[in-house]
């Protein structure tokens, strides 16, 4: 089965679950507002994660350095705002967690070894060379 036709069946079927069990245990309304309040502080916080990297991004190019970090911060801080704009505790968790500066450089280290794990083990066949031209009166 394709994953992302998995993902997108199975994490709204998990959502749901952890909102009834978590609605049965603090009830309907708080839950309601326990989804409000996370969705608007992860908000927030993203913004100012955000703005941070923004910052650390344009200190890194006045100082003549790539700042490949920081785009790439800045991209799991956008994915984190939609995961917490989107109702539900799991997505909610995901995001939070994509937030955090630890658990986002880890997860970007972990995501790029595996990325060079994959180029290593690939067998690239390309063989390297230089087109000589000659003469015909130097033959």
């Amino acid at each position: 089965m394709n994953p992302l036709l998995l993902a997108f069946i199975g994490i709204p079927a998990l959502e749901v679950f952890f909102m009834i069990k978590i609605g049965g245990k603090i009830g309907a309304l708080n839950t309601i507002f326990l989804i409000f309040l996370t969705a608007i502080i992860g908000v927030y916080f993203a913004k100012l994660e955000g703005l941070k990297t923004l910052r650390s991004g344009i200190i890194s190019s006045y100082q003549n350095k790539i700042p490949l970090y920081e785009i790439i911060s800045g991209t799991s801080i956008g994915i984190a705002a939609i995961f917490l704009i989107i109702p539900g505790f799991l997505t909610d968790t995901i995001g939070f967690l994509l937030l955090i500066p630890l658990t986002r450089k880890f997860l970007i280290n972990y995501f790029f070894k595996i990325n060079k794990a994959k180029n290593k083990t690939t067998n690239n066949k390309t063989l390297d060379g230089e087109i000589v031209e000659k003469k015909k009166d130097d033959i």
